[in-house]
């Protein structure tokens, strides 16, 4: 019966194997476990953002390698060149699709903020900075790029104005040493920079009166206001409300990042930036708004549907590796299938042809009594013991075969009573 088992069993499981080997060869190869992030500045908050994905990603066994640049306009071109696998770009820098360029996610508001001398005036219109000394920004940052467009709509250019491409660090300082009446910055409410300039009794900070005009002017931006107080209530600052202009912080990828780590990097995004802060509710951001570049396939379906079910069962990798095998599931299920159909008859076969074996033995021995001598019945009997010893003993049948079992029991005793009265018959003769 094992003999048979094994003849029908293991052709199938070859079989089986060898349709895992030839499918295998058309699926894409596991990959490799590293991302490069174009960050910013170590000082701006981009770079800050990146070290927070980078430490959980580590967790999930990926090496992840952070560039630091002047800003989005030169981490546009490391996509490009593909020196980077993702990279933050302030929203707005990209205007129109990029084919080598995929949106995977707006991450949080990134206000636009005009600091200038205190010379005992307020300034509420951009305007008013004509003729002024300013800062747009460094070189290849998206400060600089959303300065220009703003001024230049202004009427504020070099020919009646002095407009230097500074960094934020000697932006600042230069602004404290009143070298520079303003200077522009876009970045988090949060910045250290930002809130040493809101301390600072001799700058102000300009609450754009137009914000909403602005706002619908330039599609990718927004009127935020910072109420008085809200940074610090002791200090009071800011000491009144300000209504300011804000982009946003993207997350831009190239289309040939797999999607495995697309996902999983969009997982860390999500648990870093999903909770409620200063401008934006729980779970505002990250989100696919706001932008008119080619959105990522994985970024849309992740943020449309959430996690898997698999991924909901298992840690990210196995539900990942299970996803590319599901190609293997459909030639194992069809030869699965009627591998499972035949094996319910076999083991009926299998079960009853113990019972068939043990009555092929007491029927063997039944057609011998009536003509055995006295020592052959002697014999008889032991071997009946045996076969009793075998049946109760050192064979298990299962519930469902119980009949037969007990039948079975019923002849071997009908059977040994017929050899006892042989026996006695042969006893009685001498």
């Amino acid at each position: 019966m094992k003999y048979t088992f094994l003849k029908v069993s293991i052709p199938v499981l070859l079989l089986i194997i060898t349709m895992f080997v030839i499918t295998s060869e058309f699926i894409q190869p596991a990959p490799e476990k590293k991302l490069t992030i174009a960050t910013g500045s170590k000082s701006g908050n981009y770079y800050k953002m990146a070290q927070e994905y980078k430490t959980l990603l580590e967790q999930n066994k990926i090496e992840v390698t952070l560039i630091n640049t002047e800003g989005s306009v030169e981490n546009i071109q490391l996509l490009k060149d593909k020196k980077a696998d993702i990279a933050f770009v302030q929203n707005g820098i990209l205007t129109s699709e990029e084919k080598n360029i995929e949106f995977l996610a707006n991450i949080y508001y990134e206000p636009l903020w005009i600091f200038y001398k205190n010379d005992n005036y307020t300034i509420e219109y951009l305007i008013q900075l004509i003729s002024k000394k300013i800062s747009i920004g460094s070189q290849g940052s998206g400060t600089k790029d959303l300065a220009t467009k703003i001024l230049n709509d202004n009427g504020i250019t070099n020919e009646n104005s002095t407009i230097l491409t500074l960094g934020t660090k000697e932006s600042k300082q230069m602004l404290l040493d009143g070298k520079i009446d303003a200077m522009f910055m876009v970045t988090s409410h949060d910045s250290i920079a930002v809130k040493e300039l809101l301390e600072n009794p001799n700058i102000n900070v300009l609450s754009i009166k137009r914000a909403k005009a602005y706002g619908q002017k330039y599609g990718f931006m927004e009127a935020l206001t910072l109420h008085e107080g809200t940074l610090d209530l002791y200090k009071n600052i800011p000491d009144e409300n300000i209504n300011l202009l804000s982009t946003s912080a993207n997350l831009l990828a190239r289309p040939d990042v797999p999607a495995e780590l697309i996902r999983i990097f969009l997982k860390q995004v999500k648990q870093v930036h999903q909770k409620e802060s200063l401008f934006s509710t729980e779970n505002q951001f990250p989100n696919l708004l706001n932008t008119n570049l080619k959105i990522n396939k994985e970024a849309k379906q992740y943020f449309t549907k959430g996690d898997t079910w698999l991924e909901s069962i298992f840690p990210y990798w196995i539900a990942s590796n299970i996803d590319r095998l599901k190609l293997l599931l459909i030639p194992l299920l069809t030869l699965l299938f009627p591998l499972f159909k035949g094996v319910f008859p076999l083991y009926q076969w299998s079960m009853r042809s113990k019972i068939f074996r043990w009555y092929k033995i007491l029927n063997s021995i039944d057609k011998q009594i009536n003509t055995a001598t006295f020592e052959e019945l002697e014999k008889f009997n032991e071997e009946i013991k045996e076969l009793n010893v075998e049946i109760q003993e050192e064979t298990k049948v299962p519930l469902s075969y119980m009949g037969e079992y007990y039948d079975l029991m019923v002849h071997l005793e009908l059977i040994q009573n017929k050899i006892k009265t042989k026996s006695n018959q042969i006893q009685i003769n001498y």
